[in-house]
C-alpha cells in the first residue's frame, strides 16, 4: 500500500488521509455546514454519523485497492473539508478530483493548495495523463479552483447532477500531464 504523507497547504493547514477516528468530527463539520454544502453536494443534506463511518471505511478500502485516496483538510487541528481522487483509471492513466470546504474557511487558498498538491501527486508519483473536475454550473467558487489552476473547460454536461430533486448542468474541466504545472507568469524581456 502506498504511503501518503500529509500535504502542507498553509500555516496550520494540511491535507491528510482520513482515519477511522475522524467519524465524529467529520459528521459535526458536515452538520455545521449542512446548508452551505447541500446546495451543491446531495450527500450533505442527510449525512449523519453512520454515513461518516461508512464513508471512512470506503476510503480505507479505496487506498487498499490502489484506487486513489481522499483526505481531510485540517486547519489548526480541526477538519474543515475534504479533497481527493474519486477513483483511478489505471488503464487510461486518468482520475477525477472532488472537494468541499466549510463555509467559514472559504477564500483562504486552502482548496487551491489541496488540488495543486493532488495534481502534483497524480502527475508525479502516479504518472497519470489526465485529471478531471466536474462542477455544477452555478457553483462559482468551486469553478474558480480549476480555472485558477489552469484546467481547460472541455464540456457542458447537461443535467448531470441531481441536486435537491432537480437535475443541474455541470462543467467538465481537464488537466493533462503535459499542461502541468502551468507556466508561471514571466516578465516580458527584450525591448519594447
Amino acid at each position: 500500500m502506498e504511503k501518503i504523507e500529509p500535504l502542507p497547504l498553509a500555516p496550520g493547514a494540511v491535507l491528510r488521509l482520513f482515519k477511522a477516528s475522524d467519524a465524529g468530527e467529520l459528521t459535526e463539520t458536515i452538520a455545521a455546514n449542512r446548508e452551505h454544502l447541500a446546495r451543491w453536494l446531495p450527500f450533505a443534506e442527510s449525512h449523519g454519523f453512520e454515513d461518516s463511518v461508512a464513508y471512512l471505511e470506503r476510503k480505507r478500502a479505496q487506498i487498499e485497492a490502489n484506487d486513489g485516496f481522499e483526505g481531510a483538510i485540517v486547519l489548526d487541528g480541526q477538519i474543515v473539508g475534504a479533497a481527493g481522487f474519486h477513483a483511478v483509471d489505471w488503464l487510461n492513466r486518468s482520475s477525477s478530483i472532488g472537494y468541499w470546504l466549510a463555509a467559514d474557511v472559504v477564500g483562504r487558498g486552502l482548496m487551491s493548495g489541496a488540488v495543486r498538491g493532488l495534481l502534483d501527486h497524480a502527475f508525479g508519483a502516479w504518472e497519470l495523463n489526465r485529471v478531471i473536475i466536474e462542477v455544477v454550473v452555478d457553483n462559482a467558487r468551486s469553478r474558480a479552483i480549476p480555472a485558477r489552476l489552469g484546467f481547460r473547460e472541455e464540456a457542458l454536461l447537461r443535467e448531470a447532477k441531481l441536486i435537491r430533486g432537480s437535475y443541474e448542468d455541470a462543467v467538465l474541466y481537464a488537466m493533462l500531464a503535459s499542461d502541468w504545472p502551468p507556466p508561471s507568469p514571466r516578465e516580458a524581456t527584450g525591448s519594447a
